[in-house]
């Protein structure tokens, strides 16, 4: 998969191309590559993904945009999962969000990338000032020779898939309908770094997993599969959160203990994927009854690990 960024000086298309934030690369997404990548196909144009860095939200309003899912890392390793041939990051900034609709679809939909074939939400919005709808898209379109398609809403049951759905769903701790909207169980990846062994002196060693993020969707404390170590997940339980009892004003942190494990693993990049909602997070009065919480915390991922093997 090819990265890029910025707008291209010269034509680099023709592309099959769609546009988005794909904050969480849920099923909604999903069902958008696949339509992509299947058109491209049939064209013999390479599929394309659009998107933004930093989210358009996090531009305008930074304090109320929405908790990301997924870091730009994690969104391009999911978007390689899917056949996506290359990825075109657009810097959000206030000279981006003057460019007129018109200019868009002109400048860079067709002159920089040579689109031949587009892919969009029924409610997608453009340019300056959101003044630019599906319906223009399609107009421009037939005059400067692309196609455009709009997608459909996917849904779960009766949920409308869409990022929104799966912040709600982490946010209530309720796991089973985030992974049944993500098509796959929600996760965080990072680097391990060195931390201050507090767990190791509590008697259970953590890795400390660094984190592109300050506002994690969720807090609590989680059974857990991580992958990156060994071929198959490594099981283990984690802490995400502020560790109140550590810490007054502590910032989001992510700690995983796996169970019957000793090595060195700093620097490896992990995926630790979140099964199981265990608690919330407690301050506790001091660090012998955080370690006894521990302790309870790894014999119930222990048993929510049995029950997933006796299913």
């Amino acid at each position: 998969m090819v990265i890029c960024r910025g707008i291209p000086r010269a034509s680099i298309g023709p592309l099959a191309l769609t546009i988005g934030n794909f904050d969480g690369v849920h099923l909604g997404h999903q069902a958008v590559f696949s339509r992509l990548v299947a058109v491209s196909r049939a064209l013999g144009a390479p599929a394309c993904v659009m998107t933004f860095e930093p989210h358009p939200r996090e531009f305008f309003a930074p304090e109320q945009a929405p908790t990301r899912l997924t870091s730009l890392r994690e969104k391009l390793e999911l978007l390689a999962r899917f056949g996506i041939e290359r990825v075109q990051i657009i810097r959000f900034d206030g000279r981006f969000a003057q460019v007129s609709a018109e200019a868009f679809v002109t400048d860079i939909l067709h002159r920089a990338l040579g689109v031949r074939w587009l892919l969009v939400g029924d409610d997608f919005r453009f340019g300056a000032r959101r003044a630019g709808d599906f319906q223009l898209l399609v107009r421009m379109g037939k005059t400067l020779g692309f196609d455009v398609e709009a997608m459909p809403t996917v849904t779960v049951g009766e949920l409308r898939v869409s990022s929104t759905a799966v912040r709600a769903a982490l946010a209530r701790g309720d796991l089973n309908t985030a992974r049944q909207l993500l098509g796959r169980p929600y996760s965080i990846s990072g680097r391990v770094v060195d931390g201050q062994k507090l767990g190791k002196k509590l008697g259970f060693p953590t890795a400390n997993v660094l984190m592109k993020r300050n506002r994690p969707p969720f807090t609590g404390i989680f059974a857990v599969e991580v992958e990156g170590i060994d071929r198959r997940p490594l099981r283990g339980v984690a802490s995400l959160g502020v560790r109140p009892t550590i810490h007054e004003k502590g910032h989001p942190t992510l700690e995983v203990h796996l169970f019957d494990f000793d090595r060195l693993i700093y620097g490896r990049h992990l995926r630790v994927n979140f099964l199981a909602k265990l608690r919330d997070e407690e301050k506790y009065p001091d660090l012998e009854t955080l370690a006894r919480q521990i302790g309870r915390d790894v014999e119930n991922a222990h048993k929510f690990f049995a029950s997933l093997d006796q299913a």
